[in-house]
């Protein structure tokens, strides 16, 4: 994991007089899986839309395999092999869970709309392919045999596991996860957990997740970046972040309730 697939170097977004990231530097290894952390309004989802294209930051560079992707669009940005999640799931509610994978699909489909209408050839191969590949996520992600239920209708867990399926589509080298976890209870929680390892694993992804559950990020984090009023204030392996002092009185409090949390968040990986 010595190769650098995402670096920042001194991202800074404002937002009138705010600055919500200031001067963020990090690096994520290829292969690793990353978790950002902090309190809320640390700016993390800000750091990741700048990442993501959706915010561009007044000051820095952004890295992606070496190549500056500061100022493209998100679109641009999952071309080239960027894509995530999102804190609030953003489904297709109205579409089938087989049609919101091909939707992640868009940016590598090539038939133009002419072909579309005419269905040619290779517009037909295309929408074969296309299907075959969605099956094999909809396997994957573990929804086979709802591939024509509506979104909506998905549970809570399964609709988390539908959006990663999305993001998945485009074939992404780096998946950014924003709070995989949010509403999810305890065996969702552990569930998700070991789909994360899964997809490093068996995709050959990198990981990069913004996650409020300690006990998640200390298990399956190679690396852990911590965030607070903006700016980076300590990284390293889990068991460094959770001893760190600063982690302590600005992600959990300062009191021994909240360093005996901490090192309760530190379990042994089966």
């Amino acid at each position: 994991m010595s190769e650098i697939i995402l670096e920042a170097r001194r991202v800074t977004k404002r937002f009138g007089g705010l600055t919500a990231v200031g001067k963020m530097d990090l690096q994520v290894p290829r292969g690793a899986i990353a978790s950002l952390i902090g309190p809320n309004g640390a700016g993390k989802t800000t750091f990741f839309n700048c990442v993501t294209g959706f915010y561009n930051p007044e000051e820095g560079e952004i890295l992606f395999e070496g190549r500056p992707i500061k100022g493209l669009r998100p679109d641009q940005i999952t071309q080239r092999g960027i894509t995530r999640t999102y804190q609030n799931i953003r489904l297709f509610s109205g579409l089938t869970t087989l049609e919101n994978i091909l939707v992640g699909m868009h940016t590598r489909l090539t038939a133009n709309p002419v072909e579309s209408i005419i269905g040619t050839p290779r517009m037909k191969r295309e929408e074969r392919a296309a299907l075959e590949e969605a099956m094999q996520l909809v396997e994957f992600v573990g929804l086979s045999g709802m591939e024509d239920l509506l979104a909506e209708n998905l549970p809570y867990g399964l609709q988390r596991r539908l959006e990663v399926a999305r993001a998945l589509a485009s074939r992404p080298r780096l998946l950014l996860l924003d709070e995989p976890t949010a509403g999810m209870n305890p065996q969702e929680t552990d569930a998700m957990m070991r789909f994360i390892r899964r997809l490093r694993d068996e995709l050959d992804l990198t990981i990069f997740l913004i996650e409020h559950d300690m006990r998640l990020v200390m298990n399956v984090s190679d690396q852990v970046s911590v965030m607070d009023y903006g700016k980076k204030i300590s990284e390293g392996t889990p068991a460094e972040v959770q001893r760190d002092p600063k982690v302590i009185t600005a992600y959990l409090g300062s009191g021994p309730e909240d360093e005996e949390l901490l090192e309760d968040s530190e379990v042994a990986e089966s």
